[in-house]
Protein backbone atom coordinates (compact mmCIF):
# COMPACT_ATOMS: atom_id res chain seq x y z
CA UNK A 1 0.00 0.00 0.00
CA UNK A 2 1.51 3.35 -0.99
CA UNK A 3 0.68 6.86 -0.32
CA UNK A 4 -0.36 9.08 2.40
CA UNK A 5 -2.27 5.91 4.30
CA UNK A 6 0.46 4.10 4.46
CA UNK A 7 2.70 6.83 5.88
CA UNK A 8 -0.44 7.58 8.32
CA UNK A 9 -0.48 3.72 9.39
CA UNK A 10 3.60 3.33 9.45
CA UNK A 11 3.74 6.91 11.70
CA UNK A 12 1.09 5.26 14.23
CA UNK A 13 3.24 1.93 14.39
CA UNK A 14 6.55 3.80 15.11
CA UNK A 15 5.14 6.32 17.83
CA UNK A 16 1.05 -10.04 25.31
CA UNK A 17 0.47 -15.25 27.40
CA UNK A 18 2.29 -19.91 29.46
CA UNK A 19 2.94 -20.49 33.32
CA UNK A 20 6.13 -20.30 34.98
CA UNK A 21 5.65 -20.20 39.13
CA UNK A 22 3.36 -18.59 40.89
CA UNK A 23 3.88 -15.83 43.38
CA UNK A 24 6.50 -16.71 45.60
CA UNK A 25 8.78 -14.76 48.36
CA UNK A 26 11.26 -13.24 46.00
CA UNK A 27 14.19 -15.23 45.33
CA UNK A 28 17.12 -14.42 42.46
CA UNK A 29 17.61 -16.54 39.81
CA UNK A 30 20.66 -18.11 41.53
CA UNK A 31 18.09 -19.01 44.19
CA UNK A 32 18.82 -16.69 46.58
CA UNK A 33 15.78 -14.80 48.33
CA UNK A 34 15.58 -11.31 49.94
CA UNK A 35 16.60 -12.19 52.80
CA UNK A 36 19.90 -14.20 52.36
CA UNK A 37 21.10 -11.20 49.85
CA UNK A 38 24.37 -9.88 50.57
CA UNK A 39 24.76 -6.20 52.31
CA UNK A 40 24.93 -3.64 49.17
CA UNK A 41 22.79 -6.25 46.13
CA UNK A 42 19.22 -5.41 45.34
CA UNK A 43 16.78 -8.32 44.78
CA UNK A 44 14.34 -7.00 41.80
CA UNK A 45 10.75 -8.45 41.44
CA UNK A 46 9.08 -9.16 38.52
CA UNK A 47 5.49 -9.69 37.44
CA UNK A 48 4.84 -10.21 33.92
CA UNK A 49 2.66 -11.50 31.41
CA UNK A 50 3.94 -15.07 29.84
CA UNK A 51 4.64 -13.96 26.00
CA UNK A 52 7.67 -11.21 27.38
CA UNK A 53 9.11 -14.10 29.12
CA UNK A 54 11.51 -14.96 25.92
CA UNK A 55 12.70 -11.12 25.89
CA UNK A 56 13.26 -10.90 29.60
CA UNK A 57 15.12 -13.77 29.27
CA UNK A 58 17.57 -11.56 27.55
CA UNK A 59 17.39 -7.89 28.81
CA UNK A 60 17.06 -9.06 32.59
CA UNK A 61 21.07 -10.69 32.35
CA UNK A 62 21.71 -7.05 30.29
CA UNK A 63 20.60 -4.58 32.83
CA UNK A 64 22.14 -6.73 35.55
CA UNK A 65 25.98 -6.06 34.15
CA UNK A 66 25.19 -2.58 32.74
CA UNK A 67 23.54 -2.16 36.65
CA UNK A 68 26.69 -3.43 38.14
CA UNK A 69 29.77 -1.62 35.70
CA UNK A 70 27.42 1.31 36.92
CA UNK A 71 26.84 1.55 40.38
CA UNK A 72 29.14 -2.33 41.58
CA UNK A 73 25.71 -3.01 43.00
CA UNK A 74 24.50 -6.59 41.92
CA UNK A 75 21.32 -7.11 41.24
CA UNK A 76 19.43 -10.55 40.96
CA UNK A 77 15.50 -10.95 39.89
CA UNK A 78 12.49 -12.90 41.13
CA UNK A 79 10.51 -13.57 37.85
CA UNK A 80 7.30 -14.54 38.07
CA UNK A 81 5.16 -15.17 33.99
CA UNK A 82 1.30 -15.60 34.50
CA UNK A 83 -1.62 -14.68 31.79
CA UNK A 84 -1.71 -11.10 32.29
CA UNK A 85 -5.15 -11.06 33.67
CA UNK A 86 -4.26 -13.75 36.14
CA UNK A 87 -0.71 -11.71 37.15
CA UNK A 88 -2.31 -8.29 37.02
CA UNK A 89 -4.81 -10.19 40.44
CA UNK A 90 -2.06 -12.04 42.01
CA UNK A 91 -0.14 -8.27 42.00
CA UNK A 92 -3.36 -6.61 43.41
CA UNK A 93 -4.01 -9.24 45.69
CA UNK A 94 -0.41 -9.16 47.51
CA UNK A 95 2.33 -10.56 45.33
CA UNK A 96 5.40 -8.19 46.05
CA UNK A 97 6.06 -7.67 42.45
CA UNK A 98 8.97 -4.45 42.04
CA UNK A 99 7.54 -4.38 38.03
CA UNK A 100 4.56 -5.25 36.33
CA UNK A 101 5.02 -6.00 32.44
CA UNK A 102 1.72 -7.01 31.39
CA UNK A 103 -0.25 -7.23 28.27
CA UNK A 104 -2.41 -4.26 28.54
CA UNK A 105 -3.05 -1.34 30.43
CA UNK A 106 -6.26 -2.28 31.94
CA UNK A 107 -4.58 -5.09 33.80
CA UNK A 108 -2.05 -2.15 35.08
CA UNK A 109 -5.35 0.06 36.13
CA UNK A 110 -6.33 -2.88 38.38
CA UNK A 111 -3.36 -2.77 40.38
CA UNK A 112 -3.84 0.85 40.41
CA UNK A 113 -6.90 0.44 41.51
CA UNK A 114 -6.21 -2.02 43.91
CA UNK A 115 -3.62 0.70 45.61
CA UNK A 116 -0.44 -0.58 44.89
CA UNK A 117 0.59 1.77 41.95
CA UNK A 118 0.42 5.28 43.26
CA UNK A 119 2.26 7.35 40.38
CA UNK A 120 0.93 7.96 37.53
CA UNK A 121 2.15 5.15 35.41
CA UNK A 122 1.66 6.82 32.41
CA UNK A 123 3.84 9.67 32.60
CA UNK A 124 6.97 7.35 31.29
CA UNK A 125 7.96 7.19 27.37
CA UNK A 126 5.28 6.46 25.40
CA UNK A 127 2.20 6.79 28.08
CA UNK A 128 4.43 3.61 29.63
CA UNK A 129 4.26 0.90 26.49
CA UNK A 130 7.26 -0.50 26.41
CA UNK A 131 6.12 -2.68 23.24
CA UNK A 132 3.97 -2.71 20.16
CA UNK A 133 2.15 -5.89 18.35
CA UNK A 134 -0.74 -6.78 16.02
CA UNK A 135 -3.31 -9.52 17.06
CA UNK A 136 -2.78 -11.97 13.67
CA UNK A 137 -3.73 -15.91 12.66
CA UNK A 138 -0.78 -18.24 12.37
CA UNK A 139 -1.53 -21.03 9.90
CA UNK A 140 0.15 -24.45 9.49
CA UNK A 141 3.04 -24.44 6.38
CA UNK A 142 1.78 -23.62 3.31
CA UNK A 143 -1.57 -22.41 4.85
CA UNK A 144 -3.63 -25.20 4.15
CA UNK A 145 -6.62 -23.92 4.77
CA UNK A 146 -6.55 -21.17 2.97
CA UNK A 147 -6.65 -18.06 5.75
CA UNK A 148 -6.78 -14.78 4.22
CA UNK A 149 -8.63 -12.57 6.65
CA UNK A 150 -11.02 -13.09 9.76
CA UNK A 151 -13.85 -14.05 7.58
CA UNK A 152 -12.11 -17.19 6.83
CA UNK A 153 -12.43 -18.46 10.64
CA UNK A 154 -16.05 -18.83 10.41
CA UNK A 155 -15.97 -21.25 7.45
CA UNK A 156 -17.02 -24.99 7.99
CA UNK A 157 -14.14 -27.31 8.78
CA UNK A 158 -11.69 -24.82 10.29
CA UNK A 159 -10.84 -25.23 13.55
CA UNK A 160 -9.38 -21.96 15.32
CA UNK A 161 -7.30 -21.54 18.70
CA UNK A 162 -7.19 -18.31 21.36
CA UNK A 163 -7.17 -18.27 24.84
CA UNK A 164 -9.81 -17.43 27.74
CA UNK A 165 -10.41 -13.64 28.08
CA UNK A 166 -10.87 -14.23 31.85
CA UNK A 167 -7.35 -14.92 32.33
CA UNK A 168 -5.64 -13.82 29.32
CA UNK A 169 -4.89 -10.14 28.04
CA UNK A 170 -4.18 -11.82 24.81
CA UNK A 171 -7.31 -13.32 24.31
CA UNK A 172 -8.91 -9.80 25.04
CA UNK A 173 -6.76 -8.02 22.41
CA UNK A 174 -7.92 -11.00 20.32
CA UNK A 175 -11.50 -10.57 20.80
CA UNK A 176 -10.90 -6.82 20.22
CA UNK A 177 -9.44 -7.19 16.99
CA UNK A 178 -12.17 -9.62 15.96
CA UNK A 179 -15.15 -7.26 16.85
CA UNK A 180 -13.11 -4.42 15.31
CA UNK A 181 -13.20 -5.90 12.25
CA UNK A 182 -16.69 -6.58 12.86
CA UNK A 183 -17.64 -3.05 13.51
CA UNK A 184 -15.28 -1.87 10.40
CA UNK A 185 -17.36 -4.03 8.13
CA UNK A 186 -20.47 -2.70 9.03
CA UNK A 187 -19.46 0.66 8.58
CA UNK A 188 -18.01 -0.06 5.37
CA UNK A 189 -21.23 -1.24 4.22
CA UNK A 190 -23.93 0.88 6.02
CA UNK A 191 -21.54 4.42 7.36
CA UNK A 192 -21.91 3.46 10.75
CA UNK A 193 -20.73 1.31 13.13
CA UNK A 194 -23.30 -1.61 13.97
CA UNK A 195 -22.60 -3.32 17.49
CA UNK A 196 -24.99 -6.06 16.67
CA UNK A 197 -23.19 -6.96 13.47
CA UNK A 198 -19.87 -7.21 14.92
CA UNK A 199 -21.80 -9.37 17.90
CA UNK A 200 -22.72 -11.93 15.09
CA UNK A 201 -19.63 -11.41 13.64
CA UNK A 202 -17.37 -12.67 16.45
CA UNK A 203 -19.76 -15.62 17.53
CA UNK A 204 -19.57 -16.86 13.57
CA UNK A 205 -15.92 -16.87 14.83
CA UNK A 206 -16.42 -18.38 18.08
CA UNK A 207 -18.36 -21.62 17.03
CA UNK A 208 -15.60 -22.64 15.19
CA UNK A 209 -13.25 -22.38 18.72
CA UNK A 210 -11.34 -25.58 19.42
CA UNK A 211 -10.83 -25.13 23.18
CA UNK A 212 -10.06 -21.32 25.38
CA UNK A 213 -6.55 -22.01 27.18
CA UNK A 214 -5.35 -19.84 30.36
CA UNK A 215 -2.61 -17.63 27.98
CA UNK A 216 -1.58 -16.83 24.62
CA UNK A 217 1.41 -18.86 25.38
CA UNK A 218 -0.60 -22.24 26.65
CA UNK A 219 -2.94 -21.39 23.27
CA UNK A 220 0.40 -21.27 20.99
CA UNK A 221 1.77 -24.53 23.02
CA UNK A 222 -1.35 -26.43 21.89
CA UNK A 223 -0.88 -24.97 18.41
CA UNK A 224 2.07 -26.44 18.22
CA UNK A 225 1.14 -29.95 19.59
CA UNK A 226 -1.55 -30.02 16.68
CA UNK A 227 -4.21 -28.56 18.02
CA UNK A 228 -6.30 -26.46 15.36
CA UNK A 229 -5.79 -25.27 11.80
CA UNK A 230 -5.41 -21.42 12.56
CA UNK A 231 -4.50 -19.52 16.20
CA UNK A 232 -5.12 -15.85 16.82
CA UNK A 233 -2.44 -14.57 18.42
CA UNK A 234 0.29 -11.83 18.65
CA UNK A 235 1.96 -11.15 15.94
CA UNK A 236 5.23 -11.02 18.13
CA UNK A 237 4.63 -15.13 19.44
CA UNK A 238 4.17 -16.25 15.52
CA UNK A 239 7.45 -13.96 14.50
CA UNK A 240 9.41 -15.62 17.30
CA UNK A 241 8.23 -19.18 16.37
CA UNK A 242 9.03 -18.99 12.90
CA UNK A 243 12.80 -17.55 13.85
CA UNK A 244 13.18 -20.37 15.95
CA UNK A 245 12.57 -22.18 12.78
CA UNK A 246 9.01 -23.51 13.23
CA UNK A 247 7.10 -23.08 9.82
CA UNK A 248 4.22 -21.07 10.60
CA UNK A 249 2.51 -18.47 8.41
CA UNK A 250 1.21 -15.49 9.65
CA UNK A 251 -1.65 -13.64 8.15
CA UNK A 252 -2.21 -10.09 8.94
CA UNK A 253 -5.89 -9.21 8.37
CA UNK A 254 -7.33 -6.40 6.61
CA UNK A 255 -8.59 -4.75 10.08
CA UNK A 256 -6.69 -5.95 12.97
CA UNK A 257 -5.88 -3.98 16.17
CA UNK A 258 -2.50 -1.83 17.04
CA UNK A 259 -1.71 -3.90 20.29
CA UNK A 260 0.53 -1.89 23.23
CA UNK A 261 2.07 -3.11 26.21
CA UNK A 262 2.74 -1.44 29.26
CA UNK A 263 4.98 -1.37 32.38
CA UNK A 264 4.79 -0.23 35.48
CA UNK A 265 6.90 0.18 38.57
CA UNK A 266 4.55 -0.88 41.44
CA UNK A 267 4.92 2.13 43.84
CA UNK A 268 3.67 0.45 47.50
CA UNK A 269 6.22 -2.50 46.86
CA UNK A 270 9.40 -0.83 45.95
CA UNK A 271 9.22 1.47 48.94
CA UNK A 272 8.97 -1.59 51.05
CA UNK A 273 11.55 -3.19 49.72
CA UNK A 274 13.58 -0.25 49.10
CA UNK A 275 14.35 -0.82 45.57
CA UNK A 276 12.70 2.44 43.56
CA UNK A 277 16.12 3.19 42.57
CA UNK A 278 16.87 0.16 40.96
CA UNK A 279 13.31 -0.41 39.55
CA UNK A 280 13.28 3.06 38.23
CA UNK A 281 16.17 2.20 36.28
CA UNK A 282 15.16 -0.88 35.10
CA UNK A 283 12.10 0.52 33.87
CA UNK A 284 13.95 3.19 31.98
CA UNK A 285 16.09 0.65 30.47
CA UNK A 286 13.63 -0.87 28.50
CA UNK A 287 13.19 2.32 26.68
CA UNK A 288 16.61 2.26 25.43
CA UNK A 289 17.42 1.73 22.17
CA UNK A 290 19.51 -1.62 23.13
CA UNK A 291 16.54 -2.60 25.02
CA UNK A 292 14.13 -1.93 22.43
CA UNK A 293 16.04 -3.65 19.56
CA UNK A 294 16.06 -6.92 22.35
CA UNK A 295 12.03 -6.32 21.81
CA UNK A 296 12.59 -6.30 18.03
CA UNK A 297 14.54 -9.14 17.80
CA UNK A 298 11.69 -11.27 19.73
CA UNK A 299 9.23 -10.46 17.23
CA UNK A 300 7.60 -7.45 18.90
CA UNK A 301 7.04 -3.99 17.02
CA UNK A 302 9.72 -1.36 19.11
CA UNK A 303 8.78 1.93 20.44
CA UNK A 304 11.60 3.60 19.70
CA UNK A 305 10.97 5.34 16.52
CA UNK A 306 15.26 4.94 15.31
CA UNK A 307 14.73 1.11 16.13
CA UNK A 308 11.57 0.85 14.65
CA UNK A 309 12.79 2.21 11.59
CA UNK A 310 15.76 -0.12 11.30
CA UNK A 311 13.60 -2.62 10.84
CA UNK A 312 10.63 -2.01 9.76
CA UNK A 313 11.15 -3.71 6.51
CA UNK A 314 10.27 -6.83 8.16
CA UNK A 315 6.52 -5.84 9.23
CA UNK A 316 3.63 -5.64 7.00
CA UNK A 317 1.21 -2.76 7.54
CA UNK A 318 -2.58 -3.74 7.28
CA UNK A 319 -4.54 -1.97 5.14
CA UNK A 320 -7.13 -0.50 7.67
CA UNK A 321 -5.02 -0.65 11.15
CA UNK A 322 -7.12 0.49 13.97
CA UNK A 323 -6.34 1.18 18.10
CA UNK A 324 -7.93 0.65 21.40
CA UNK A 325 -9.65 4.36 20.95
CA UNK A 326 -11.78 2.96 17.67
CA UNK A 327 -14.00 0.71 19.95
CA UNK A 328 -14.31 3.74 22.69
CA UNK A 329 -11.00 3.17 25.31
CA UNK A 330 -10.73 0.59 27.59
CA UNK A 331 -12.74 1.30 30.09
CA UNK A 332 -15.73 1.37 27.60
CA UNK A 333 -14.46 -2.20 26.16
CA UNK A 334 -14.48 -3.36 29.62
CA UNK A 335 -18.15 -2.56 29.72
CA UNK A 336 -19.31 -3.47 26.28
CA UNK A 337 -17.45 -6.27 25.47
CA UNK A 338 -16.11 -7.85 29.50
CA UNK A 339 -19.03 -6.92 31.89
CA UNK A 340 -20.87 -9.89 33.19
CA UNK A 341 -23.62 -8.71 30.85
CA UNK A 342 -20.99 -7.80 27.94
CA UNK A 343 -21.04 -8.83 24.22
CA UNK A 344 -18.26 -11.64 24.88
CA UNK A 345 -20.53 -13.41 27.44
CA UNK A 346 -23.31 -13.33 25.28
CA UNK A 347 -21.20 -15.31 22.72
CA UNK A 348 -20.00 -17.38 25.19
CA UNK A 349 -23.83 -18.44 26.24
CA UNK A 350 -24.85 -18.38 22.47
CA UNK A 351 -27.04 -15.17 22.94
Amino acid sequence: MAGLALVSIALLLTAACGNSGEAKPASGADGTTAATVKKGDVTLVIGAYSVARDAFSKLLPQFAKEWKAKTGQTVTFQESYEASGTQARAIAGGFEADIAALAMESDIDKIAKAGFITSDWRAAPNHGMITRSLAVMGTRKGNPKGIHDWDDLTRKGVKVLYPNPKTSGGAQWDINAMYGAGLKESEAKTGKKDPAYAKDFLKRIHKNVESLDKSGRASMAAFEYGVGDVIVTYENELRSRIKSGVPYEIVVPKSTILIENPAAIVDKNVDKHGTRKVAEAFLSFMFTPEAQQVFADYGFRPVDPAVMDKVKENYDVPEDLFDISYLGGWDEVRKTLYSPKGVWYQVLAGI
